[in-house]
């Protein structure tokens, strides 16, 4: 079983093939762009030492030749000084503008790889394998490329669209359960921002998706996809409804940067405790029932995942120090905080006008309930 989810914009589409053996089949799909016969690969460590060998493998059936360059792995490698080794590496592997260069590697990667093609002489086209549930099922997707600033999460990037994505459900197989789990913050962001009826299968058919169920991964990622194909052909620059795949990052973001950007909270368990608090303040502020909240988190839990800012290990600052890093979140317009909130599971919409105080209410009573722990 296969799926493909094609990408519909002018003159910049491109299809994202997902399901079991397309690591293998890379080679055929690279060689069929033209152009020179190299190619360029950007990695990190883990995943050249898992999966490096195969891919190359893929690349020289094909009658490809290629290098590879592996960074070190984690968020902190979303930084200046990465990339800046990226674009000296493949300058000096003579990329051209004509050449394909592939980010191999999670969402890091994918970020990270795609920056560095989109300024590499004003633009090289590069294509994506996602080698995580979390870059299969969003970064991988839709041409927002970038890194981190000590200011906050991908503050410094730009739009470049891949020319393919190839998404190996196989690879889902080498996750640690964490990281799995992680990615799977961004699959449930889908059904509630736009797919009440995504959500009712996921509460059913997750434990499977995690346990390993090839079906049940494919039909999830291949859902999100879709979903977020469907958003990016809207609205590609994020004008408008682009914004709702914000659910749950402004806060999440927040306890991104309060964390370090350390294996303390990665960005999917981010996510799943933003998408809970949205729920939470969409609940207070009267836009939906209060059982909305409590079945997000039941669910999460359900999972194995983190729920609260309870969950998180280590000190963190008070509300209002949250309150001052979501300042920096991309979505601020005209110094106002707009966040992604909810009528309902599958009914996300944004906003502008969102109080403080009741922001600040929804923060410290979070805190306040990880301090009673």
């Amino acid at each position: 079983m296969t799926a493909t989810v094609h990408v519909d914009l002018p003159g910049r589409e491109y299809d994202i093939h997902i399901g079991p053996g397309f690591l293998d089949q890379a080679g055929k799909y690279v060689a069929a762009f033209g152009g020179r016969k190299h190619v360029c690969i950007l990695t990190d460590e883990t995943v050249a030492a898992l999966h490096l060998a195969q891919l190359e493998a893929g690349l020289h059936a094909a009658g490809l030749t290629c290098a590879a360059l592996a960074l070190p792995a984690g968020e902190a490698t979303k930084c200046w000084a990465q990339l800046e080794t990226s674009v000296e590496w493949l300058l000096a592997q003579k990329v051209e503008r004509g050449d394909v260069v592939i980010a191999f590697g999670g969402g890091v990667i994918g970020d990270l790889a795609g920056f560095a093609a989109a300024i590499m002489r004003r633009g090289v086209r590069f294509v994506q394998i996602p080698t995580t549930l979390l870059a299969q099922v969003d970064s991988s997707v839709g041409g927002k490329t970038g890194i981190n600033s000590p200011h906050g999460k991908n503050l410094i990037g730009a739009f470049h669209q891949p020319s393919l994505v190839l998404a190996d459900t196989v690879l889902l197989g080498t996750l640690a359960p964490r990281d799995f789990l992680a990615g799977y913050g961004e699959v449930v962001k889908y059904g509630l921002l736009g797919d009440a009826a995504f959500f009712d299968w996921l509460e059913t058919q997750g434990p499977a998706l995690a346990a390993g169920d090839m079906d049940a991964r494919i039909r999830a990622v291949t859902r999100s996809c879709e979903m977020k194909a469907d958003i990016v052909r809207r609205d590609e620059k994020e004008n408008g409804d682009r914004a709702l795949l914000n659910l749950g990052h402004t806060f999440g973001h927040a306890l991104e940067a309060a964390t370090g950007y350390s294996d303390r909270l990665l960005h999917g368990e981010g996510v799943a405790i933003g998408c809970a608090l949205a729920f939470e303040l969409s609940a207070r502020l009267g836009l939906c029932s209060q059982e909305d909240p409590s079945r997000v988190r039941a669910h999460l839990r359900d999972m194995g995942m983190k729920v609260d800012i309870a969950d998180i290990a280590g000190d963190l600052p008070d509300a209002a120090g949250l309150l001052a890093l979501m300042g920096q979140d991309k979505k601020v317009l005209d110094g106002k905080l707009r966040f992604v909130l909810a009528r309902g599971i599958g009914d996300a919409f944004m906003a502008s006008d969102v109080p403080t105080d009741v922001v600040l209410g929804v923060l410290d009573d979070a805190l306040a309930m990880r301090a009673a722990r």
